[in-house]
């Protein structure tokens, strides 16, 4: 039976059980080994030890064929952007991961990858005497192809499970060109998807038989284990490894521990005032987990099940029929409807999008036809200013309002939501050309963003170019019909003294050609 979501199972979980099957892919046509020595969890996305799908199938398969469980959790020294702030917050949760393992038992193999293509081979080694191996499905970076590549060399079953959302990426049938469109869809399906939710507590209800593992020690003498000042993420052991030792370390830590501080600050201090405020820099209303969503530390489902429990609310109390509507549907308090509808439908909406355009998804052929057409109607036009990558990067244009956010990117690796929208927009206007602009966009975000090279924040800069929305008219130059925003009227209606005191000139400062 399914997990519900009530408060009294979570008070007291069940043992894991097995993905529910509309979340679980065979990657390859290999059989299952009965024999093997273990089962063996490649922990790609949802890098933590609680509400996992992953986790939970991982250890209801050992469980089953009566073997240990041994996770695998890998990083790379090679991958795109690779730097210190990157690697720290992955270590982070490393760390985490491991004291949460080690606690419960359960045999888990950090491995950081001292030099790029120095853990190839690692993965099958492992699975070589695995009698199964399990591991998650993500959409997005280099993941799918990864994982693909991996289970088309092992000669072992490979399962990935999708822990991504409240709804499995494959309940959709295609990518959505509107949230709107994706809120009618799943206010239809999301019914039966509601009752079951990974375990709280998979490690303390798991049974004695998936423990004890361990990693053979001719595996571990190749590939050994991160080392204890690694895992803390030390400045010394860090400048050892070869990525991007410029882009610094922000000051949140990652981890599943910090992401469940970071709920609780939220749920105490700034959901109430989040359908009011989120927009507004000096509120400081927003969830701050969009770093901990994008590397695993917490998962959806944590995240709801927390606000919906703070509300004394369950799934008896949606709307039965679909509406299309962004609020009242789920029966929830303004604030808490209005964040459902971000960290659900907005989230899950790029989800898909990546999901089911794999190819194009992160492109600007991806755009809909009528924001292609109208920016190539416009990418001869003059461009009043103009800045090259280096310049946007070191936020030296002539508007105060655009050098602040670009200068919070930069500095604590995220910008504030409202603004984010806007440094998209200005970036279009400033760059020579439509896909130059959206070059530069992917860049920034992807080097400097700690929840860069995600699902949603590919969403927040096509958005910017016209993706998920609509023709806005007048017609303007450069834009043509995609959405305008500008910082004189950002000015106007937002609360900016703090935020520019703390990155940019102050208000009485301000001036815009």
């Amino acid at each position: 039976m399914p997990r519900s979501l009530s408060r009294s199972r979570v008070a007291a979980p069940a043992p894991p059980a097995a993905a529910p099957a509309a979340r679980v892919t065979a990657v390859n046509d290999r059989p299952v080994a009965p024999r093997g020595a273990h089962v063996l969890y490649w922990m790609v996305a949802a890098r933590r030890a609680a509400w996992s799908f992953g986790l939970d199938h991982a250890l209801a398969r050992a469980a089953e064929l009566g073997r240990p469980l041994l996770v695998l959790e890998a990083l790379r020294a090679g991958y795109p952007w690779a730097s210190d702030r990157l690697h720290r917050f992955v270590l982070d949760g490393m760390a985490a991961s491991a004291r949460a393992f080690a606690a419960a038992g359960v045999a888990y193999h950090p491995y950081v990858e001292p030099a790029p293509g120095a853990g190839r081979g690692l993965l099958e080694a492992l699975a070589a005497r695995a009698a199964l191996v399990v591991t998650d499905e993500w959409p997005c970076f280099f993941v799918p192809r990864m994982v693909a590549a991996a289970a088309a060399r092992l000669t072992v079953r490979v399962e990935q499970v999708d822990g991504n959302g409240l709804l499995p990426l494959r309940a959709s049938e295609r990518a959505f060109a509107t949230a709107a469109a994706f809120r009618w869809h799943w206010q239809k399906v999301i019914h039966p998807h509601l009752v079951s939710a990974p375990s709280p507590a998979p490690l303390a209800a798991a049974p004695a038989v998936v423990r004890g593992g361990e990693v053979p020690g001719a595996v571990a003498r190749r590939w050994p284990a991160a080392s204890a000042a690694l895992l803390a993420g030390e400045a010394a052991a860090l400048a050892r490894l070869p990525i991007d030792h410029a882009v610094r370390p922000v000051a949140e830590r990652g981890g599943a521990p910090a992401a469940v501080a970071v709920l609780d600050d939220f749920i105490a201090r700034r959901l109430p005032r989040y359908a009011e405020d989120r927009n507004q820099p000096d509120a400081d209303a927003a969830s701050g987990l969009s770093s901990y969503l994008h590397f695993g530390h917490v998962g959806a489902h944590q995240v709801l099940h927390r606000v919906w429990a703070e509300a004394d609310w369950d799934p008896s109390r949606i709307a039965t029929r679909a509406s299309g509507k962004r609020e009242g549907w789920w029966g929830l308090p303004p604030p808490a409807e209005a964040f459902v509808d971000e960290v659900f439908t907005w989230r899950e909406l790029g989800h898909g999008f990546a999901f089911h355009r794999p190819d194009d998804h992160d492109r600007y052929e991806s755009l809909p036809a009528w924001a292609r057409r109208t920016l190539d109607d416009h990418a001869a036009d003059p461009r009043p200013h103009r800045y090259d990558l280096p310049a946007l990067e070191a936020a030296a244009t002539h508007d105060p309002l655009w050098n602040a956010a670009q200068t919070q990117l930069v500095r604590d690796g995220r910008i504030q939501n409202y603004l984010r929208m806007l440094w998209g927009k200005k970036v279009l206007e400033w760059s020579p050309s439509p896909r130059a602009a959206l070059a530069a966009l992917v860049h920034l975000n992807n080097k400097h963003a700690v929840d860069g090279r995600d699902p949603n924040s590919y969403s927040g800069i096509f958005w910017t170019l016209g993706r998920f929305d609509r023709p806005w008219a007048p017609e303007r130059p450069i834009f043509g019909v995609v959405r305008y925003m500008s910082s004189a009227a950002a000015l106007k209606k937002l609360a900016l003294a703090g935020y520019l005191a703390r990155y940019g000139p102050t208000s009485r400062q301000l001036a815009f050609a």
